[in-house]
């Protein structure tokens, strides 16, 4: 009967599904992977964004300045600086994404019932935070500035078109005009970077066993660290050709500019490119197929595409997804990147993120080629 062979079809195919368990814990992972990853780190409200304070007038009424942003969630105060120049240091290299001055007569200003004017610095190279920080900025703004006239009013009668008594004065760094362009284009560089190097890396070398021709070089005078250069350099070349393809398609078409210098833009990706080449080393030292390999690399792209930064921010991010991101590579190349490109940083800025890259790229290349020569005895 027919339903007799189709009930036996779908017994034998059970049975091979099940025979492939690590394609089947994969698949069963995906999900969930992915609604973790959706529900806690798919976040683009503005939270504990960093906020770096230059609070010149020191008093009573600038505190409780502080205290508004502090109270809304919107802006944590990591840091409290004494100078102008030191603020600029903060934001330049990443540690603060956005900036508060508060002028020397702020306070006497407000005691005297007049207006006065504070300045809100935002980090326009990051485009998750840039537009909701400016909306929050001038929210809170317009609320202090809201609270103080109705005390005002309360006291001395003045009339309710009065100035306002805050102005929040908001100023762009890097992307002025917060174009998305300029940030979406350098961050893909390390998209592709990525993916080419480490999925099709890891495939064709899966693909070679799955032939039955890597015993064939096994045999031969290669040595496997030759074996391994030769499989991954075109792979290499394609990455670096498209990555200038991208610099230079953005820059004509598209005119971002490139404020920093592209000799060590090229050295860091060739940093980063080691990392991607010794993950994909790694996928293919566990994967058997190049289904397995595909799948390998979709987990391990999945995350990094939410946790760099590239789609949402960080700082919005529930605590423990914030302390699996640093171990997220891809995260320190897009600032990388994005500050060479939008801010012209030099190394000097650049030198956690380069240090975080060099233990990534020397761990994940020992564990690669050292499970990979395992593999070919």
């Amino acid at each position: 009967m027919a339903i007799t062979r189709i009930i036996a079809i779908i017994r034998k195919e059970f049975i091979q599904i099940t025979r492939d368990r690590r394609t089947l814990i994969f698949t069963l992972l995906m999900p969930l992977i992915q609604m973790v990853l959706l529900g806690y780190a798919a976040n683009s409200d503005v939270k504990n964004v960093p906020l770096a304070v230059l609070d010149q007038s020191r008093t009573s009424q600038s505190r409780a300045l502080l205290d508004a942003f502090r109270t809304t969630g919107y802006f944590v105060i990591d840091d409290e600086v004494t100078s102008e120049p030191d603020l600029e240091r903060l934001i330049g290299d990443g540690q603060a994404k956005t900036g508060l001055i508060i002028p020397p007569d702020y306070g006497q200003k407000i005691a005297g019932g007049q207006s006065v004017s504070v300045a809100f610095i935002i980090d326009g190279s990051d485009s998750s935070i840039s537009a909701g920080s400016l909306a929050a900025a001038q929210l809170i703004g317009q609320t202090q500035s809201a609270e103080m006239q109705i005390q005002r009013l309360s006291r001395q009668a003045v009339s309710l078109s009065a100035a306002p008594a805050i102005d929040v004065r908001t100023q762009v760094w890097y992307n002025p005009d917060m174009v998305t362009t300029f940030i979406m284009i350098p961050a893909m560089v390390g998209l592709i970077l990525q993916s080419i190097t480490s999925t099709l890396s890891a495939s064709a070398i899966v693909r070679e066993r799955e032939n039955g021709t890597i015993e064939q070089l096994i045999v031969t005078p290669v040595r496997s660290w030759e074996l391994i250069v030769g499989k991954l350099f075109p792979y290499t070349f394609i990455a670096f050709f498209d990555v200038l393809e991208i610099l230079v398609l953005g820059t004509l078409w598209f005119h971002v500019p490139i404020r920093g210098s592209i000799g060590l833009l090229l050295a860091l990706a060739a940093l980063f490119l080691v990392t991607s080449l010794s993950m994909g080393l790694l996928i293919s030292t566990a994967a058997r197929t190049q289904r397995e390999a595909q799948t390998l690399g979709m987990i391990i792209q999945l995350p990094s595409m939410f946790l760099s930064g590239f789609f949402f921010p960080i700082a919005a991010m529930p605590q423990v997804l914030q302390w699996v991101s640093v171990l997220v590579p891809l995260k320190y190349f897009m600032i990388i990147i994005k500050a060479i490109v939008l801010k012209g940083a030099g190394l000097q800025l650049l030198m956690p993120q380069v240090w975080a890259l060099v233990v990534f790229a020397v761990v994940t290349m020992v564990l690669a080629v050292s499970r990979f020569r395992k593999r070919l005895d």
